[in-house]
Protein backbone atom coordinates (compact mmCIF):
# COMPACT_ATOMS: atom_id res chain seq x y z
CA UNK A 1 0.00 0.00 0.00
CA UNK A 2 1.61 3.29 -1.07
CA UNK A 3 2.43 5.72 1.72
CA UNK A 4 0.80 8.79 0.19
CA UNK A 5 1.32 10.86 3.34
CA UNK A 6 5.09 10.31 3.08
CA UNK A 7 5.00 11.12 -0.65
CA UNK A 8 3.05 14.30 0.09
CA UNK A 9 5.54 15.35 2.76
CA UNK A 10 8.42 14.72 0.36
CA UNK A 11 6.65 16.76 -2.35
CA UNK A 12 6.37 19.73 0.00
CA UNK A 13 10.02 19.48 1.04
CA UNK A 14 11.66 18.73 -2.31
CA UNK A 15 9.42 20.55 -4.81
CA UNK A 16 7.92 23.48 -2.92
CA UNK A 17 10.07 24.42 0.06
CA UNK A 18 13.23 23.69 -1.94
CA UNK A 19 12.09 26.25 -4.52
CA UNK A 20 12.02 29.05 -1.99
CA UNK A 21 8.33 28.93 -1.07
CA UNK A 22 8.30 29.30 2.71
CA UNK A 23 4.81 30.69 3.44
CA UNK A 24 3.55 28.31 6.14
CA UNK A 25 -0.04 28.64 4.89
CA UNK A 26 0.97 27.32 1.47
CA UNK A 27 3.13 24.56 2.92
CA UNK A 28 0.33 23.47 5.24
CA UNK A 29 -2.24 23.49 2.42
CA UNK A 30 -0.11 21.40 0.07
CA UNK A 31 0.77 19.08 2.93
CA UNK A 32 -2.86 18.53 3.87
CA UNK A 33 -4.64 17.95 0.54
CA UNK A 34 -4.37 14.35 -0.78
CA UNK A 35 -3.36 14.89 -4.40
CA UNK A 36 -3.90 11.20 -5.17
CA UNK A 37 -7.64 11.62 -4.51
CA UNK A 38 -7.96 13.86 -7.56
CA UNK A 39 -6.47 11.55 -10.20
CA UNK A 40 -7.63 8.24 -11.67
CA UNK A 41 -6.55 5.07 -9.88
CA UNK A 42 -4.01 4.20 -12.58
CA UNK A 43 -2.35 7.63 -12.16
CA UNK A 44 -2.02 7.58 -8.37
CA UNK A 45 1.49 6.13 -8.49
CA UNK A 46 2.65 9.40 -10.10
CA UNK A 47 0.40 11.76 -8.14
CA UNK A 48 3.37 13.41 -6.41
CA UNK A 49 5.98 13.46 -9.17
CA UNK A 50 7.50 16.79 -10.16
CA UNK A 51 5.61 16.91 -13.45
CA UNK A 52 2.14 17.74 -14.78
CA UNK A 53 -0.37 14.88 -14.80
CA UNK A 54 -2.61 14.41 -17.84
CA UNK A 55 -6.20 13.83 -16.72
CA UNK A 56 -7.83 13.70 -20.16
CA UNK A 57 -6.59 14.82 -23.56
CA UNK A 58 -5.12 18.31 -23.28
CA UNK A 59 -6.21 18.85 -19.67
CA UNK A 60 -3.61 18.57 -16.98
CA UNK A 61 -3.02 18.90 -13.27
CA UNK A 62 -0.22 21.46 -12.99
CA UNK A 63 3.04 20.32 -11.44
CA UNK A 64 3.18 21.17 -7.71
CA UNK A 65 6.09 23.62 -7.88
CA UNK A 66 4.45 25.65 -10.67
CA UNK A 67 1.06 25.78 -8.95
CA UNK A 68 2.67 26.71 -5.62
CA UNK A 69 4.68 29.44 -7.33
CA UNK A 70 1.50 30.85 -8.84
CA UNK A 71 -0.18 30.94 -5.43
CA UNK A 72 2.79 32.71 -3.88
CA UNK A 73 2.68 35.25 -6.69
CA UNK A 74 -1.03 35.90 -6.01
CA UNK A 75 -0.35 36.84 -2.35
CA UNK A 76 -3.65 35.30 -1.22
CA UNK A 77 -5.03 36.57 2.08
CA UNK A 78 -7.30 34.61 4.41
CA UNK A 79 -10.20 37.02 3.72
CA UNK A 80 -9.94 36.75 -0.08
CA UNK A 81 -12.52 35.41 -2.49
CA UNK A 82 -10.86 33.35 -5.24
CA UNK A 83 -12.01 32.19 -8.67
CA UNK A 84 -10.16 29.01 -9.64
CA UNK A 85 -10.40 28.80 -13.44
CA UNK A 86 -9.99 25.38 -15.06
CA UNK A 87 -10.10 23.48 -11.78
CA UNK A 88 -10.48 20.06 -13.51
CA UNK A 89 -11.02 17.45 -10.76
CA UNK A 90 -10.84 20.01 -7.95
CA UNK A 91 -7.32 19.64 -6.53
CA UNK A 92 -6.46 23.30 -7.00
CA UNK A 93 -9.78 24.33 -5.45
CA UNK A 94 -9.15 22.13 -2.40
CA UNK A 95 -5.72 23.70 -1.87
CA UNK A 96 -7.08 27.22 -2.30
CA UNK A 97 -9.93 26.52 0.11
CA UNK A 98 -7.37 26.04 2.89
CA UNK A 99 -5.86 29.47 2.22
CA UNK A 100 -8.73 31.77 1.23
CA UNK A 101 -12.10 32.50 2.80
CA UNK A 102 -14.13 31.48 -0.25
CA UNK A 103 -13.12 29.65 -3.43
CA UNK A 104 -15.18 29.03 -6.55
CA UNK A 105 -13.85 26.36 -8.88
CA UNK A 106 -14.86 27.01 -12.50
CA UNK A 107 -14.90 24.17 -15.02
CA UNK A 108 -16.60 23.78 -18.40
CA UNK A 109 -16.36 19.97 -18.59
CA UNK A 110 -19.44 18.37 -17.01
CA UNK A 111 -17.54 15.23 -15.94
CA UNK A 112 -14.92 17.32 -14.17
CA UNK A 113 -17.64 19.36 -12.44
CA UNK A 114 -19.22 16.16 -11.11
CA UNK A 115 -15.92 14.59 -10.04
CA UNK A 116 -14.65 17.76 -8.39
CA UNK A 117 -17.90 18.31 -6.50
CA UNK A 118 -18.03 14.72 -5.28
CA UNK A 119 -14.36 14.65 -4.25
CA UNK A 120 -14.52 17.92 -2.33
CA UNK A 121 -17.63 16.70 -0.53
CA UNK A 122 -16.04 13.34 0.29
CA UNK A 123 -12.98 15.08 1.75
CA UNK A 124 -15.09 17.48 3.80
CA UNK A 125 -13.70 20.59 2.09
CA UNK A 126 -15.50 23.73 3.25
CA UNK A 127 -15.58 27.24 1.83
CA UNK A 128 -15.47 25.98 -1.75
CA UNK A 129 -17.93 25.22 -4.53
CA UNK A 130 -17.71 24.08 -8.15
CA UNK A 131 -19.61 25.75 -10.98
CA UNK A 132 -19.85 24.92 -14.68
CA UNK A 133 -19.27 27.51 -17.36
CA UNK A 134 -16.94 28.90 -20.00
CA UNK A 135 -13.41 29.32 -18.65
CA UNK A 136 -12.80 32.47 -20.66
CA UNK A 137 -16.07 34.07 -19.51
CA UNK A 138 -15.39 33.45 -15.83
CA UNK A 139 -18.19 33.57 -13.27
CA UNK A 140 -19.50 37.15 -13.35
CA UNK A 141 -22.49 36.36 -11.12
CA UNK A 142 -20.18 35.99 -8.11
CA UNK A 143 -17.71 38.76 -9.03
CA UNK A 144 -15.73 40.70 -7.98
CA UNK A 145 -12.83 38.46 -6.94
CA UNK A 146 -9.74 39.31 -4.95
CA UNK A 147 -7.79 36.62 -6.80
CA UNK A 148 -8.23 34.68 -10.04
CA UNK A 149 -6.02 31.65 -10.67
CA UNK A 150 -5.91 30.24 -14.22
CA UNK A 151 -4.83 26.58 -14.23
CA UNK A 152 -3.14 26.57 -17.59
CA UNK A 153 -1.64 28.75 -20.28
CA UNK A 154 -3.08 31.75 -22.09
CA UNK A 155 -1.97 33.20 -25.41
CA UNK A 156 -4.09 36.33 -25.16
CA UNK A 157 -4.92 38.60 -22.20
CA UNK A 158 -7.92 37.19 -20.28
CA UNK A 159 -10.04 40.31 -20.62
CA UNK A 160 -13.30 38.88 -19.26
CA UNK A 161 -11.54 37.56 -16.18
CA UNK A 162 -9.64 40.79 -15.63
CA UNK A 163 -12.95 42.63 -15.68
CA UNK A 164 -14.10 40.52 -12.71
CA UNK A 165 -11.25 41.56 -10.40
CA UNK A 166 -11.95 43.71 -7.37
CA UNK A 167 -9.88 46.85 -6.83
CA UNK A 168 -6.47 45.55 -5.83
CA UNK A 169 -7.36 42.13 -7.26
CA UNK A 170 -4.73 39.82 -8.75
CA UNK A 171 -4.89 37.34 -11.61
CA UNK A 172 -2.16 34.74 -12.13
CA UNK A 173 -1.79 32.60 -15.25
CA UNK A 174 0.91 31.17 -17.50
CA UNK A 175 1.50 33.35 -20.53
CA UNK A 176 2.52 31.14 -23.44
CA UNK A 177 4.22 32.29 -26.63
CA UNK A 178 5.26 29.51 -28.99
CA UNK A 179 7.24 27.07 -26.83
CA UNK A 180 8.15 29.62 -24.15
CA UNK A 181 5.99 30.36 -21.14
CA UNK A 182 6.14 32.51 -18.02
CA UNK A 183 3.94 32.92 -14.98
CA UNK A 184 2.33 36.34 -15.19
CA UNK A 185 0.67 38.48 -12.54
CA UNK A 186 -2.03 40.98 -13.50
CA UNK A 187 -3.11 43.50 -10.86
CA UNK A 188 -6.14 45.80 -10.95
CA UNK A 189 -5.48 49.20 -9.39
CA UNK A 190 -8.45 51.58 -9.57
CA UNK A 191 -9.54 50.20 -12.93
CA UNK A 192 -6.06 50.12 -14.45
CA UNK A 193 -4.42 46.75 -15.06
CA UNK A 194 -0.69 46.26 -14.68
CA UNK A 195 1.25 43.15 -15.67
CA UNK A 196 4.43 41.53 -14.36
CA UNK A 197 6.21 38.38 -15.53
CA UNK A 198 7.64 36.31 -12.71
CA UNK A 199 9.18 32.91 -13.55
CA UNK A 200 9.50 30.43 -16.41
CA UNK A 201 6.64 27.93 -16.64
CA UNK A 202 4.71 26.06 -19.29
CA UNK A 203 1.35 24.34 -19.64
CA UNK A 204 -1.16 23.49 -22.37
CA UNK A 205 -3.20 26.47 -23.54
CA UNK A 206 -6.72 26.40 -22.13
CA UNK A 207 -9.80 26.50 -24.33
CA UNK A 208 -10.88 30.09 -24.90
CA UNK A 209 -7.44 31.63 -24.42
CA UNK A 210 -5.83 30.85 -27.77
CA UNK A 211 -4.50 33.47 -30.16
CA UNK A 212 -6.88 33.59 -33.16
CA UNK A 213 -5.43 32.05 -36.31
CA UNK A 214 -4.06 34.55 -38.79
CA UNK A 215 -4.40 34.04 -42.51
CA UNK A 216 -1.53 34.97 -44.77
CA UNK A 217 -2.29 35.74 -48.41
Amino acid sequence: MPDYAAQRSNMVASQILANGITDPRLLDAFGAVPREAFVRAEKRSVAYVDAPIELVHHRWLLEPRTFAGMLRLAEIQHSDKVLDVGCTTGYSTAVLARIADKTIGLEEDADFVRIASETLRALGVTGASIVQGSLAEGCPSAAPYDVVIVNGAIEVPPQRLLGQLADGGRLVAISQHNAAGQAVLYRNEEGHTGRRFAFDASAPVLNGFRQPARFVF
